[in-house]
């Protein structure tokens, strides 16, 4: 038996126990069948028609995997205004009066909707978030801001007017509009409930709109050297995308979808998501369903075993006590994993206690998993690894963080608490599977940033700023391992994230080893060339 391809570099990475380091590596029908501390030692595989790649002094990982990102329905958000890196009211109206003088000059009829994202909650100076604050700075146009969290949304009035959002509402989940002390909207909207009318009013994309804007984002991920990932917030739309995607050509990156669920669907809800969550085509598949616990801490609306300083964080997203408990339960019992959105540490909490009581899930799905835990407290640190559970976290959602703990995240919790942040080093010590992601479009999907986050714990390129909890650094082959291996056992798969033999031909070569160089200069690092299934989707030019 030849082989299709033979690569070889000066150093292959395989995060395969048994074999952690080879020089050369031979594929076949898309799965690496052998690996070799020297080139000639697979000669015997070489074919007229086998195709030789010599990386010379680069450096071979196995693809890497965004165990946490949005691939699909962040498309809209990201196709709009990019408002990150504004930190002024100021610097805010003049972006948006810029955006609303542009698409009125370029609109036919129709008045447009100005959309933006990526906004820093401390672009409004402390004040709290307004429509006053933007309406004339928008020129009259429907206005829909969402902050870079995904969980809350600024609108102008005239966006709350044709959404026909007049007053709050009773939502099943812990949603909230916002209103002032004659009941009227502010234009603050928190959690999806809340703001999906404004979402759902703003104008729509055709199908193939979306594929194309699909495709050319999953072009991006893999010349970042990103083979897989799982999507957090999946629905039939998007599981009819990814087909539409399929049916017009391969994927250059393989998905895991996770189901959203949220309180208060009706048993046939459940039944829907149960039938259309397993589906799957060549290169995605369901099996995954994702919950919510809480929302951000940033909001007030973590739910905390304490409460905040501005007395907050006491109400989890189910306002139906047990609910939550019960939709673990049920889908798990379906032979679904889970995986819970849970920030705040009560929300930890409770997520291990459902976990406990439900059992692990069926087989080749995965533990459990919890998603973000960006505050873990000390009594539920062990159980993590006592059950079996994924902490799934994303060290780029550090970045908001500043030196003085006067950021949106670290002005709600007390100094002990913000010492409890990101624990990395702590998961991974008390024996947990940890897996990184970006979360993306709330971070960066780059994952040689979420590595050097990792690695640094401050922002990477500026030795002189501050480490954040410097005990919580990972190594670099801690965080590469997060990044490959990690991901892939967390969506329960064995033939993902290594080189060994038998596994996908998944792969990334690299200018430059990405475990020795410093992580100040991981993030300029060259990433060449990267292969799925022994298939090219990238390479430099």
């Amino acid at each position: 038996m030849f082989a299709d391809t033979i690569v070889s570099a000066e150093l292959i990475r395989t995060m395969h126990p048994r074999i952690p380091v080879a020089r050369a590596m031979a594929i076949k029908d898309g799965r690496v069948i052998a690996l070799a501390a020297d080139p000639r030692d697979l000669q015997e595989l070489r074919g007229s028609s086998t195709q030789l790649i010599d990386a010379k002094g680069a450096t071979i990982t196995p693809g890497l995997i965004d165990g946490h990102i949005h691939p699909i329905s962040g498309l809209d958000r990201a196709a709009s205004l990019d408002l990150g890196g504004i930190t002024s009211l100021e610097g805010l109206r003049k972006a948006l009066h810029r955006e609303a003088a542009r698409l009125i000059a370029e609109s036919s009829n129709d008045v447009p909707w100005l959309q933006g994202w990526n906004l820093d909650y401390t672009a409004f100076e402390g004040q709290p978030l307004h429509a006053d604050l933007i309406n004339d700075a928008a020129l009259g146009l429907p206005v829909c801001l969402t902050m870079f969290d995904g969980h809350t949304v600024l609108t102008s009035r005239k966006a709350l007017e044709i959404a026909g959002i007049t007053g709050t509402r009773h939502f099943p989940d812990a949603s909230v509009i916002v209103v002032d002390d004659a009941g009227r909207p502010t234009g603050e909207l928190r959690e999806d409930s809340a703001f999906e009318p404004v979402y759902q009013a703003l104008p729509p994309r055709s199908l193939q709109q979306r594929v194309t804007l699909a495709h050319e984002l999953l072009g991006s991920l893999a010349a970042k050297g990103i083979t897989g990932g799982t999507i957090m917030n999946g629905d039939h739309r998007q599981l009819e995308l990814l087909q539409a995607m399929e049916d017009t050509g391969e994927l250059p990156v393989r998905l895991v979808v996770g189901m959203d669920h949220r309180p208060g669907m009706t048993p046939e809800d459940f039944d829907a998501i149960i039938a259309t969550g397993a589906r799957r085509g060549r290169d995605w598949r369901g099996g995954l369903i994702k919950l919510f616990l809480d929302g951000v801490i940033d909001t007030g609306t973590a739910w905390l075993y304490e409460p905040d300083v501005e007395g907050a964080g006491g109400n989890s997203f189910y306002t139906t006590p047990g609910e939550y408990a019960e939709t673990v339960r049920r889908y798990s019992d379906a032979g679904f994993q889970i995986a819970t959105h849970a920030i705040g540490d009560r929300a930890i909490g409770a997520a291990i206690d459902a976990y406990a009581a439900a059992g692990v899930t069926a087989p080749g799905r995965g533990p459990h998993r919890i998603e973000h835990l960006e505050c873990l407290a000390d009594i539920d640190l062990p159980r993590l690894a006592t059950h079996g559970i994924t902490a799934s976290m994303q060290p780029l959602h550090m970045q908001w963080r500043t030196a003085d703990r006067q950021d949106s995240w670290s002005r709600r919790l007390d100094p002990a608490r913000q010492d409890r942040a990101w624990r990395t080093r702590d998961v991974l010590n008390a024996g947990a599977l940890l897996a990184f992601g970006s979360d993306w479009p709330v971070a960066q999907y780059d994952t040689r940033i979420g590595m050097a986050w990792a690695r640094l714990r401050r922002t990477p390129g500026n030795p002189d700023a501050e480490v954040l909890e410097p005990s919580q650094r990972l190594t670099a082959e801690e965080t590469l391992h997060a990044f490959t291996l990690a991901p892939a056992l967390a969506q329960g798969e064995t033939d993902t994230g290594h080189l060994g033999h038998g596994a996908r031909a998944d792969f990334v070569i690299w200018a430059q080893d990405p475990v020795t160089v410093t992580a100040d200069e991981l993030v300029n690092t060259e990433i060449l060339h990267t292969w799925k299934d022994g298939i090219s989707t990238f390479a430099a030019a």
